[in-house]
């Protein structure tokens, strides 16, 4: 009886360690990120192709580490100072934003920060699952990403403040307002990493895993169906810069693009937990068939947004779909697969993601802006592809029957 309540207390204690330093974070990251593009669109004078190819390649140059590093966390069954690593390499690398002066080195710099979260990601999600009973890990997921929303809203919440103080609430974002922005994310960043690994606690286990390979065998056919269906869905999914492009060029200033985030990611953060308390009760499948049900919907709209209040309304939507199925994706994943192997399972469904943000961001350019001889479709080609892929994938998961999940540890 002692034993099971210690594990329960090292439990929530790993549950609020992680929510915490996610929470940080994302208030330090969410500062710089959401203005990233209107920096390299304004100051930097890049196109649409190009901060889609910089945002790809910098997703996709954590996917290997992430297959990597969840491995070897199974390996070890060690996932805290993994973690802790990763979210130090990405809090190193936030004041080298400051000096960034060109499509190169911010290109550089964002190769860096998903270097730290190639690290940490895949460990991260596994010491969650780890630490929660199935009955309540939605419920766990859900709180988790409601926490590191809220550090989203507070960070831009701050970039809001920043950009109206410096430069009013007209033109566009300025290179010494993003360098402000730059130094006043750097404190919260620090004390994320320091939260880690002061409050989190590795869950023991009574022997090693034996089989590690780094390949969909020792998952499972069911969870290689399921990446495969979410590898579809994730095609179309292209960076959410391209929803800031989108706001600015339907006439949002750059107040009022900070704005339409904070009300996307306030929507999200509400809904998080909840959404994830609904898929513990009628399960992960149902709340994800109907987040992603939202997104076509949503991005079928921003296809046919004429105004900046349009997009507004509809991002502000499109934070449904985050609360509802993202949270919730990452649990079913932990249901799909045996407990040693969790770490390789989140680095391999993260991997995924990443990998297609290549593909998605580089066609959501093109298709925006051209490339070569081809003129390209202009800004609502990219939300109508996105769509599409969306309803496929929905179908898809539709038809997808996952057989009982195996044995877990309560």
């Amino acid at each position: 009886m002692t034993e099971a309540r210690d594990d329960a207390a090292r439990g929530r204690r790993n549950l609020w360690a992680v929510s915490w330093t996610s929470f940080l974070t994302d208030l330090s990251s969410e500062m710089v990120l959401n203005v990233l593009p209107l920096y390299m669109a304004g100051p930097l004078g890049l196109k649409a192709n190009v901060i889609g190819l910089i945002e790809g390649v910098a997703e996709a140059t954590s996917s290997l580490l992430k297959v990597f590093s969840g491995w070897l966390s199974d390996r070890l069954r060690a996932r805290k100072w993994l973690a802790v690593g990763g979210y130090a390499v990405s809090a190193l690398s936030k004041p080298l934003f400051y000096v960034a002066g060109s499509g190169l080195s911010v290109g550089l710099v964002r190769f860096l920060d998903r270097v730290g979260k190639g690290v940490r990601t895949a460990p991260r999600d596994a010491l969650l699952a780890d630490s929660t009973a199935r009955r309540e890990r939605g419920w766990a997921f859900g709180l988790h990403r409601a926490a590191d929303t809220a550090g989203a809203v507070l960070g831009l919440g701050i970039a809001l403040l920043v950009v109206w103080r410096l430069q009013g609430t007209g033109g566009t974002l300025s290179a010494e307002t993003f360098r402000t922005i730059v130094l006043l994310s750097l404190v919260p960043g620090g004390l994320a990493v320091v939260v880690l690994a002061w409050l989190a606690r590795d869950v023991p286990v009574s022997e090693p895993a034996r089989r590690l390979p780094i390949s969909w065998r020792g998952l499972g056919r069911r969870f290689g169906l399921f990446v495969l269906i979410v590898g579809l869905f994730e095609l179309g999914n292209s960076s959410d810069a391209f929803i800031v492009l989108l706001a600015s060029e339907r006439g949002l200033s750059v107040l009022g693009v900070l704005g339409m985030l904070l009300t996307m990611n306030l929507v999200y953060a509400l809904t998080s937990t909840p959404g994830g308390m609904l898929s513990d009760r009628y399960g992960r499948r149902r709340m994800i068939l109907v987040g992603w049900s939202f997104y076509a919907l949503i991005y079928l709209g921003l296809g046919l947004a004429g105004s900046g209040a349009q997009v507004w309304l509809l991002v502000a939507l499109y934070g449904l779909y985050y609360g509802l199925s993202y949270g919730t994706a990452r649990a079913l994943v932990a249901d799909l697969v045996p407990g040693e192997l969790r770490g390789t399972a989140y680095g391999t469904y993260t991997a995924v993601l990443g990998l297609l943000d290549v593909p998605a961001s580089v066609i959501a350019g093109v298709l925006w802006h051209g490339v070569g001889g081809f003129a390209g479709f202009g800004p609502s080609a990219p939300f109508f592809f996105g769509a599409a892929t969306a309803a496929l994938a929905t179908l898809a998961f539709a038809l997808w029957r996952p057989a009982s999940a195996p044995p877990q540890p309560s």
